[in-house]
Order: structure tokens, then C-alpha cells, then sequence
């Protein structure tokens, strides 16, 4: 089984506070042109997408510095408590195994589901800096949430994101997991545009059960 764990994108996707919405624009057509044709116009980091290394820190590596095979591996998905403010280790602990064999980890807080909504971008669970610590011992590619960011909207020191950087990783970002998808475990796909000096991508984030 294959599950799509992508936001669709319109001109009506939600973004980062402060970023300029999206631009689907339909410049031609079948009845006018004899073809369809749409112009894009956002930012990198739109919907489902990856931050790279390179997003903020100055020497970090792109996406096109990666190989393509970077971007699948195994997951492994951990449930989260949407209502708990911090991912904790205790919540790691169990997984320990797992994550020695996975390349990706992806916290399923259920938070998509205010995708659209103004309480998308408030009080969603992140990552405690003793999980984020355990958490990177591992040999991972990169880690994923079904939220907007890694760390809290009203953050100025973006701690997760720079550990998570500083480590060589990616994050996957405004993941969403269909309610049917009972699975912790599975083959996971995020295959960024190709374009040059890519500090992010919107993906096709697929998992494969």
C-alpha cells in the first residue's frame, strides 16, 4: 500500500507567517491556446516540502548537493500527543531498535488536521532539546513532522532546526497522515525539485507499507 502524505498546493495553501502566498496561474488553455499551461510563482519552502542544510546555516549542504538516493529510506513513524507541548525522550525510548535502522523519522502529532486554520501555526508539539539530543545520535537522513516548522512559530533561535542542520540532516515539513494509515513502520520517499542551490523543496512525500 501507498500513501500520499502531501498537502495538495493552490493558491489558498498556508504559509510560514510573513511568507507571500502562493500564485497558480492558468496563462493558457485548450479552448483558447489548444494546450494548458499554468506559471508558478512560490517560495521554496511551500506545503510539503524539505529544508536543507543550507537554509540557514552559510557552509550547509543544498539538496542538489545530495544524492538522489538520499531522499528514501526506511521511517519510522512515532505517535504523538497533539495535546503534549514537547516531544520528550521518553517517547524515543522504546524505539531505540528501530531508529537504529531507520533513515527517517516522522512524528505523527495528528496536527494536519488544522492545516488551513489559524491554530495550525499555535502551540503544536515540538521537540525538547534532550530528544532532539537523543534523537541525533542516530545514523538518520532526516527527520519529519506533520506540522509547520521544527520548532515553534514565535521561535528566534530555531534550536531544531540548527541541531538538526549542524548534524547534516533534512527536515520534512506540513507532512499529513491519513487517518487510515496504522503503520509505524515503511518505506519513505521525498524527492525534491531539481534546481540549483536548493535550500528547500516542496516534495511528493510518499510511504510505501
Amino acid at each position: 500500500m501507498i500513501y500520499d502524505l502531501s498537502h495538495a498546493l493552490s493558491n489558498e495553501t498556508p504559509v510560514f507567517p510573513g511568507d507571500a502566498q502562493p500564485e497558480f496561474t492558468q496563462i493558457a488553455t485548450v479552448e483558447k491556446n489548444g494546450y494548458r499551461e499554468t506559471r508558478f510563482n512560490f517560495h521554496s519552502h511551500l506545503g510539503t516540502h524539505i529544508d536543507a542544510p543550507a537554509h540557514m546555516l552559510k557552509n550547509g549542504k543544498a539538496l542538489d548537493d545530495l544524492h538522489v538516493s538520499y531522499f528514501q529510506g526506511k521511517a519510522l513513524i512515532i505517535k504523538v500527543d497533539p495535546n503534549q507541548q514537547f516531544i520528550e525522550p521518553d517517547l524515543l525510548l522504546p524505539f531505540e531498535k528501530d531508529l537504529v535502522n531507520s533513515a527517517f523519522v516522522l512524528f505523527k502529532t495528528g496536527w494536519s488536521k488544522f492545516w488551513g486554520d489559524k491554530k495550525y501555526f499555535e502551540t503544536f508539539p515540538t521537540l525538547s532539546a534532550a530528544a532532539l539530543q537523543f534523537l541525533l545520535q542516530f545514523d538518520l537522513r532526516g527527520v519529519g513532522f506533520d506540522t509547520i516548522s521544527a520548532d515553534p512559530v514565535e521561535s528566534t533561535t530555531y534550536s531544531n532546526h540548527y541541531g538538526i542542520f549542524n548534524k547534516g540532516l533534512i527536515i520534512i515539513e506540513n507532512l499529513i497522515f491519513p487517518e487510515d494509515l496504522e503503520a509505524t513502520r515503511g518505506e519513505f520517499s521525498c524527492f525534491p525539485l531539481p534546481y540549483k542551490k536548493a535550500d528547500g523543496s516542496p516534495v511528493r512525500a510518499v510511504l510505501k507499507v
